[in-house]
């Protein structure tokens, strides 16, 4: 590599007006200017950037991102309602004699209620769930609700917002199914007895 002043070189001249006078370690740069196609590049994000922050719509489909991520919300919440906790006794009585949707109750059980139930109902930080006293209600239509909407106080979560409704149904099924099914060292009765 040459030490020669690169001013001192022919070539160099013709490019001088373009170089940055300060150097590092004897380098210099050109001051070249960005290339066309960026510049319009960074000045289209920064008008799309003000577009989509301001919502000015229509921009494209739709009403604007606010607009219609409300709208996507309320499709959702037409075609998903709420859980209210409200159901016929008879669907869930007719459950507790499905064989099947037993089978998917007692999976659904294992998987979400069994940690604070026992894997065979007889209570652990939950209630004993085989004997005939019910904090809550021991109608099938009071379990149902128990499920669906919770016991926030007492750690038991609103399982009607996280499991599909016919899991829910499936999981009251089979709590109702365990009735005087008399596991091994249960815990005491908890609430008031409540004739099936």
């Amino acid at each position: 590599m040459s030490s020669q002043d690169p001013k001192d070189n022919k070539d160099f001249k013709s490019t001088n007006d373009r170089l940055i006078e300060h150097s590092y370690d004897g380098i210099q740069e050109y001051d070249n200017p960005m290339p066309r196609w960026w510049l319009l590049t960074f000045a289209g994000t920064i008008i799309f950037s003000v577009i989509y922050v301001f919502n000015i719509g229509p921009v494209g489909n739709g009403k604007g991102r606010i607009a219609d991520y409300e709208d996507d919300v309320k499709k959702f919440a037409a075609a998903h309602p709420a859980p209210t906790g409200e159901i016929s006794g008879d669907k869930l009585l007719a459950m507790v004699k499905d064989k099947d949707a037993l089978h998917e109750g007692e999976e659904e059980f294992k998987k979400y209620c069994a940690s604070c139930h026992r894997m065979d109902a007889g209570g652990l930080i939950g209630p004993n769930l085989t004997d005939n006293a019910w904090i809550h209600g021991g109608r099938i239509t009071d379990i149902y609700k128990t499920v669906t909407n919770g016991v926030l106080e007492k750690g038991m979560p609103a399982w009607g917002t996280m499991l599909k409704p016919e899991q829910v149904e499936q999981v009251v099924a089979y709590v109702a199914s365990l009735q005087g099914s008399n596991p091994a060292n249960p815990k005491a009765p908890q609430g008031p007895p409540v004739t099936p």
